[in-house]
């Protein structure tokens, strides 16, 4: 199986897309929805729930790990690629290379947590690969909870993307990153607020085409991948929003279970 965790339900953009991609794999999922927020807790924290969150999907019978959130890529993602024997991929590399393929002027922008913003790797990767391009980032705390309320069309969430977005559209940014899978859902707000000529880069889309050509060019470890069965998607706290957002996302009823990931 291919295993996905995230912090909450924001990761099932991801989900969506690899199932899109990948028809007949089969995947578990894991949206640690009683501990979200990742964005504003310190390295330390996000890295053991991160550790937990992995071990929960192993157990579950995952032979591939996507960390579906931003957050706990920027800050766990080298750490789990060290102490963990199965390949593990991330939602900011994929990410960083369409925005570098998309920028005609080099000035691109990003979206994230807190912690995100924080660690700076989205800058980083950037640069290492084009030291001529700018990189202008804004934090953005409050979209996370608000995704997770359901409130995806509502005047207050209109007001709050406006006041994040308007910093990043002075800066005339021509690339747009949505560094945290939570904003694909916001999509609809955030284009008109930035700009109908800016491209969005959505990492859940660039995470699932990197995966398939991984396993393209690894046939061995495709073939050892399960595809019998129904996907599992396990949450640590069962919400109405939450399963809302899931039969939004998917464009069907999810069930969701409750599980939490070893403590």
């Amino acid at each position: 199986m291919i295993g996905i965790f995230d912090s909450g339900v924001g990761g099932m953009t991801v989900a969506k897309a690899v199932e899109e991609r990948l028809p007949g794999h089969r995947l578990v999922y894991f949206g640690d929805l009683a501990r979200t927020p990742y964005g504003s807790k310190s390295a330390e924290t996000i890295i053991s729930y991160s550790r937990q969150n992995t071990e929960f999907l192993l157990a579950q019978g995952a032979k591939i790990i996507i960390i579906a959130c931003n957050t706990a890529a920027s800050v766990a993602s080298d750490i789990l690629q060290q102490e963990f024997p199965v390949p593990i991929f991330e939602v900011i590399s994929p990410a960083v290379r369409r925005a570098l393929a998309a920028s005609r002027s080099g000035r691109i922008g990003v979206i994230g947590t807190r912690a995100t913003i924080k660690s700076g790797v989205y800058e980083k990767k950037i640069t290492e690969q084009n030291p001529g391009y700018q990189v202008f980032s804004q934090a953005c705390p409050l979209l996370v909870p608000l995704v997770e309320e359901g409130w995806l069309d509502r005047r207050e969430t209109k007001m709050i993307l406006r006041r994040y977005l308007h910093p990043l559209k002075l800066r005339q940014v021509d690339t747009f990153v949505l560094g945290c899978t939570h904003y694909p859902l916001l999509k609809e707000l955030i284009q008109p607020r930035i700009g109908r000529r800016v491209a969005l880069i959505d990492s859940s889309e660039e995470v699932a085409e990197s995966l398939a050509r991984f396993l393209d060019s690894h046939p061995d470890i495709d073939g050892a991948l399960s595809r019998d069965g129904e996907n599992s998607y396990f949450v640590s706290d069962i919400t109405d929003a939450a399963a809302e957002i899931a039969r939004k996302v998917f464009g069907r009823p999810i069930v969701l279970q409750k599980a939490v990931s070893e403590r």
